[in-house]
């Protein structure tokens, strides 16, 4: 056990990476609970990858490939945005199916895609370099600049659902560029800590968050400490114990939720 690796400033951008992604996916995954929605994060996630795969496939860039891909995805849930709750889910659990086959399929045909497609879905975040940092910086500015202008009507359409219909508006808008933000932000994040360690990043801590917090700015500070702990304490494991990044993430992620229910139980109990 290399305790040196901790302070290698090799290690010190793929650091900040996870980083910026531990911070902007719970706290996108705060919106996504409150509506329901996590099972679309999943089906983002894996249909990025897939597009990343496939891009690598006809020489693109992968960013482009997992951002058109994951774009696309977003938009066919916002064509199903009227539909039943049970009609999404299928729709969600299809695009999860569909990239899941072209993403295996890829990389076991594809000696080149082989290893991206190990990246993609190990995470393996200290492989990393300064363009997946400036990508992750980029887009989280851009996203928070945009969820202080879509937070209101977001909230405003969950508890006060007649509120844009009572003023002949719709708040459809605002859904779609919302999913736009969680398809991008996954897109990027799979190239990074892989597929089911965004996923577990966007899906655990918001959960926590909403078992202990009484407010919703508090359920948001709450969402992402829970994912800035978990990113610390899984990078160092990584690095220390030489395993992929992702496993340990999700693994730690699945502990903290396990505790925390435990804790929330035994405590509603007295």
């Amino acid at each position: 056990m290399n305790t040196e690796l901790l302070f290698d400033p090799l290690f010190a951008e793929p650091f900040v990476t996870g980083l910026v992604f531990a911070i902007l996916l719970p706290l996108l995954g705060c919106y996504l609970r409150l509506r329901d929605e996590w099972l679309a994060a999943l089906a983002f996630a894996q249909t990025a990858a897939a597009g990343s795969l496939l891009a690598m496939l006809f020489g693109l860039p992968l960013v482009l490939g997992g951002l058109v891909a994951a774009g696309l995805a977003a938009s066919l849930k916002h064509a199903f945005e009227g539909a039943t709750r049970g009609t999404q889910g299928a729709a969600y659990a299809m695009l999860l199916l569909l990239g899941w086959g072209v993403s295996v399929l890829l990389v076991a045909n594809l000696p080149l895609a082989e290893r991206m497609g190990h990246a993609l879905f190990d995470g393996q975040l200290y492989f990393t370099d300064r363009s997946h940092l400036i990508n992750a910086g980029v887009f989280a500015l851009l996203s928070f600049f945009s969820l202080y202008w879509l937070s209101r009507r977001l909230l405003l359409a969950h508890f006060f659902p007649d509120f844009f219909r009572a003023r002949g508006l719709s708040e459809r808008r605002a859904h779609f560029a919302f999913d736009l933000l969680v398809a991008g932000a996954l897109a990027l994040s799979t190239m990074s800590v892989g597929v089911m360690g965004a996923f577990a990043l966007i899906f655990v801590p918001p959960l926590i968050a909403f078992n202990w917090a009484d407010g919703w700015h508090r359920a948001l500070l709450l969402a992402v400490l829970s994912g800035l702990l978990a990113h610390v304490v899984a990078f160092a494991l990584a690095l220390l114990l030489d395993q992929p990044f992702g496993p340990l993430l999700g693994l730690l992620l699945v502990g903290m939720g396990v505790l925390s229910a435990l804790l929330r139980s035994l405590g509603a109990r007295h």
